[in-house]
């Protein structure tokens, strides 16, 4: 169940930042919860927090500690139990509360066993307790079955040397269609966290609503510690909060790097993708020559695999575009053929013992090779479909403002073969965006013709979609916003070089995330080269220094900078995306701190990762299938 991926996380220590502290936090609370039940332990898990936990611990550490048990929350009764303490782990969610209830319930119904064995149950909620949680549960007769309530009050996880996250799902949903801001107090708390570990961020900079409101939460928390903070050199030079409110576009379009594609195709939930088998197969039969079972009957469950900066041919591979993973396969192969054929060579006992010191690190290599290039198979059917080019060619077309103001025969074409109504939905709200709003009449045609060939439960789906922006009446616009920030911020560029690229545009062949191109124009040549523009955005813009002891300011040719081979005065910038962001925008941020003459490093944080399906699909309780 937990931790399968968490054999080695010596990744995580590998950026300008090292995360690994986070993880380490992470799982002292994690242990610290559980060692206040003295015995034996049985985890009932909340299905949601199963993976997010894997990232902080495995099952053997959880074992050291007593856990002999692990289940998944479930209704009715629990399984047999020989552990002394039964602790759920859960979200705070009610339904979750009427899900304990029933277990407890059940358990109540037994003759007297638990009360025989001295079996005791607890809540840890995560991250925070809730008082109406809590009042469900007294309402359903079980709080006093409870013995402890407690929090697991940890809000960011490691996902990779750069990468932190809330995993925070629906947090836009929450924050737009709910008005429900918990998230965004808990996005505070993070960044609290982030600074006891790393020093005060120094100057902090912000687009948008949400972004105002988690900079006022920080502030209040600085003040109620009244000088208290660790006394820390700053690790970071600044803050990008962005709401994404700011750039509703990005989350819509197709993503055309690797890693970006395999999130749209198959999901990627806590750096773990599940893939369908059948291009695996020859995983299945074991070196001494035996063919398992499944390997002639065909394999029958999904491949799961760990996507992270630990396996090398992967960090070659996840934020290049689709088209130039073919030809950096063929390289890596070849090198690996190259690697493997000094054998042939090794002719002294001392040359044969140094290749056979190579060989796991070689056969590692090649199951890694092998796993790309039948991912890569696996894209290559999607990606060589008409109906991708199609969709990917109608995007741009809207991106660039050719022909956005009339219904399209493309979406009319989709609505009529009845595609999935999700690649529906964001060619409309891209056009939306496009064309800065779109007429009544156009917006009636659409809802008209997806409520007859969908169903009229998405009258739910368009009433959110309008609340939250993604699709307007182009009369609420008095001018063109898009085509201001497309021209002066180069949104969209031609003839992007997708092989050897020299613009962030090549994520999405052509297109420059808004996101990302703040974060650019932020480093240079500043914000106040582009106060016009700003002015057309999701208001307000922040611009704040955050105020810290003389003596902790950063200093150049420090010591660690000396140990690290960083460049003195390389900043580091931390993006925090409100709302979630997408792993294009970050294969983006990568791209633009690995280029010639940019001054700057990122670590990007975020509430959680998305991609245009879990985001439209956050805004409606309806399956967009």
């Amino acid at each position: 169940m937990i931790g399968s991926n968490d054999k080695t996380m010596s990744h995580l220590s590998t950026g300008r930042l090292n995360v690994n502290h986070m993880k380490e936090l992470a799982k002292h609370e994690l242990l610290e919860c559980l060692d206040k039940c003295m015995g034996s332990k049985a985890i009932v898990w909340d299905h949601e927090l199963v993976g997010i936990f894997g990232l902080v611990a495995d099952y053997l550490l959880l074992k050291e500690h007593q856990v002999i048990q692990m289940f998944e929350l479930r209704p009715g009764r629990l399984p047999a139990i020989t552990a002394t303490h039964v602790i759920y782990l859960t979200r705070t969610k009610l339904s979750l509360m009427d899900t304990i209830a029933d277990n407890l319930l059940n358990e109540d119904k037994k003759p007297s066993i638990a009360a025989k064995n001295g079996r005791e149950f607890h809540v840890i909620f995560v991250p925070r307790r809730s008082i109406l949680c809590e009042r469900k549960l007294q309402v359903l007769g079980v709080y006093g079955n409870l013995n402890t309530i407690s929090e697991y009050g940890v809000e960011l996880f490691a996902l990779d040397s750069d990468v932190l996250s809330m995993e925070w799902q629906n947090c836009f949903q929450e924050i737009y269609v709910d008005n429900d801001y918990t998230s965004l107090f808990h996005s505070a708390k993070a960044l609290m966290t982030l600074q006891t570990l790393y020093g005060i961020i120094p100057n902090v900079f912000g687009l948008g609503k949400s972004a105002k409101v988690v900079f006022d939460l920080m502030t209040k928390m600085r003040k109620e510690l009244s000088g208290s903070e660790p006394q820390i050199t700053p690790q970071i030079d600044q803050l990008l909060l962005i709401d994404r409110s700011v750039d509703l576009l990005t989350p819509l379009m197709t993503q055309t790097t690797y890693e970006g594609l395999l999130d749209e195709m198959f999901g990627i939930t806590h750096t773990t993708i599940k893939v369908p088998p059948e291009k695996f197969v020859h995983h299945n039969s074991a070196n001494d020559g035996q063919t398992s079972e499944e390997t002639i009957e065909g394999p029958t469950e999904a491949k799961q695999f760990h996507l992270n900066s630990s396996e090398e041919l992967f960090v070659k591979l996840r934020d290049i575009s689709f088209k130039s993973v073919g030809p950096t396969l063929r390289t890596s192969a070849k090198a690996l053929t190259q690697q493997y054929d000094e054998r042939h060579n090794a002719k002294t006992v001392r040359q044969i013992r140094q290749f056979v010191d190579k060989l796991p690190a070689l056969q590692s290599a090649r199951k890694s090779q092998s796993n790309h290039t039948s991912m890569a198979e696996l894209i290559k059917e999607v990606t060589d479909e008409e109906s991708f080019y199609e969709t990917i060619q109608t995007e741009h077309q809207f991106v660039n403002c050719i022909e956005t103001d009339k219904t399209s025969p493309y979406i009319e074409d989709c609505i009529a073969k009845v595609d999935p109504l999700v690649k529906i939905l964001r060619l409309i709200c891209i056009q939306s965006f496009a064309n800065n709003g779109l007429k009544s009449k156009v917006i009636e045609f659409y809802k008209r013709e997806i409520l007859q060939t969908y169903g009229y439960q998405h009258i739910l789906t368009f009433n959110n979609l309008e609340k939250v922006g993604l699709i307007r009446n182009s009369g609420t616009y008095s001018h063109r916003v898009y085509n201001v920030l497309r021209k002066t911020l180069k949104l969209t560029v031609q003839g992007v070089n997708e092989l050897s690229p020299t613009d962030i545009a090549y994520v999405h062949s052509g297109y420059a995330p808004l996101s990302v191109r703040l974060a650019q124009y932020l480093d240079h040549p500043g914000w106040r080269a582009i106060t016009d523009v700003l002015k057309t955005l999701p208001e307000p813009t922040i611009e704040e220094t955050q105020h810290m002891a003389p003596g902790l300011r950063k200093r150049r040719n420090s010591g660690a900078s000396i140990q690290t081979g960083v460049i003195e005065d390389q900043k580091l910038i931390a993006v925090f995306f409100l709302g979630g962001c997408t792993y294009t925008e970050i294969s983006a941020l990568r791209f633009l701190s690995q280029k010639e003459g940019f001054n700057a490093d990122f670590i990007v944080i975020t509430t959680n990762i998305i991609n245009g399906k879990t985001f439209l699909q956050s805004l409606t309780h309806l399956p967009l299938k």
